[in-house]
């Protein structure tokens, strides 16, 4: 059921403001990790986690066609195989 009071502009625009800070939390990490060469204290079973569900959350926004969660959730997805392959690398 939805609220047909609310303006879907606002709802979308929420949206992307949900997607711009989900995107944002990983950067300082993957800037740090790749600045350092050091990642000895990231969980790779964290970076798979965020892996897999990043992979689930891009299923789930392609079946709603839900553009917002479809772009956060792409950035969030590459930004954490970075972090993956940094793991496995350095």
């Amino acid at each position: 059921m939805t609220n047909k009071a609310i303006n879907p502009k606002f709802v979308e625009a929420i949206g992307y403001l949900g997607s711009l800070l989900s995107c944002v939390t990983f950067v300082p990490q993957v800037y740090l990790s790749w600045k350092s060469h050091s990642v000895g204290d990231l969980s790779l079973l964290m970076v798979l986690i965020v892996n897999f569900s990043c992979i689930v959350w891009l299923t789930y926004a392609y079946l709603i066609k839900s553009r917002p969660v479809l772009i956060a959730n792409t950035i969030v997805l590459i930004l954490s195989l970075m972090l993956l392959y940094f793991k496995l690398t350095f």
